[in-house]
């Protein structure tokens, strides 16, 4: 019993610090649960318990840091950039004088995906309340990338239906719909270009996710 409250105190100390990408993953990997519990059931709840109020810790200093002003904007690794399909849009506005245009929508996404991520905490805190003792020892047992790959079980359709909605309502809020229509009508008033289409909506709710996955 003394060595499962060990391991937890160390556990929380450890995640209550967390305020980079993927040290959920980074600290949970070193740290290996016993073969079997040597204190019954009271050591596997402790155990439990533990980890989940560590765990909430840390996901709530993800999600923290994404929804403030900038959460993805100003962090070049989650940055949510340029659809693919409509790169060489910007690419052609760029050269021919509207790369402020480019710059706006692209900030505009990037806000609306700021405005959805508080919607993810309640969402990481059911998946955490509802975690088990085997999924504690597969985070703890598993690879480097346990942590997230748990959350990313648990929650990843949830967020999408939770985010996409609030996304789309952000966008109209905060101009993307409106830069995009700005940006694509002065493309399409280039000579001899192609027109191009794209779901913004599903775009940008699925960068949101791959950049709060990767803040856990």
């Amino acid at each position: 019993m003394k060595k499962a409250l060990f391991l937890i105190g160390c556990l929380f100390l450890c995640f209550a610090a967390i305020a980079r990408a993927g040290l959920l993953d980074t600290i949970t990997k070193d740290i290996k649960l016993p073969a079997a519990s040597t204190g019954g059931a009271a050591d596997d709840s402790t155990v439990v318990s533990g980890l989940k109020e560590a765990l909430a810790v840390g996901t709530e200093n993800a999600v923290t840091s994404v929804s403030q002003t900038d959460g993805y904007f100003g962090n070049k690794i989650i940055k949510i950039l340029m659809p693919e399909k409509i790169q060489k849009v910007a690419d052609v506005l760029k050269k021919v004088g509207y790369q402020k245009e480019v710059d706006d929508f692209i900030l505009s996404m990037n806000r609306a995906a700021e405005r959805a991520a508080p919607k993810a905490a309640s969402i990481f805190g059911d998946a955490i309340k509802a975690m088990t003792f085997e999924d504690a020892r597969k985070i703890l047992n598993g690879g480097n990338t346990a942590a997230t790959e748990f959350f990313k079980g648990k929650t990843q359709n949830q967020l999408y239906e939770s985010f996409k909605p609030i996304i789309s309502q952000s966008m109209n809020e905060v101009g993307v719909t409106r830069s995009y229509k700005e940006m694509m009508g002065k493309y399409e008033s280039v000579p001899f270009v192609s027109k191009e289409t794209v779901d913004l909506d599903h775009h940008v709710t699925n960068k949101s996710l791959d950049g709060l996955f990767y803040m856990v």
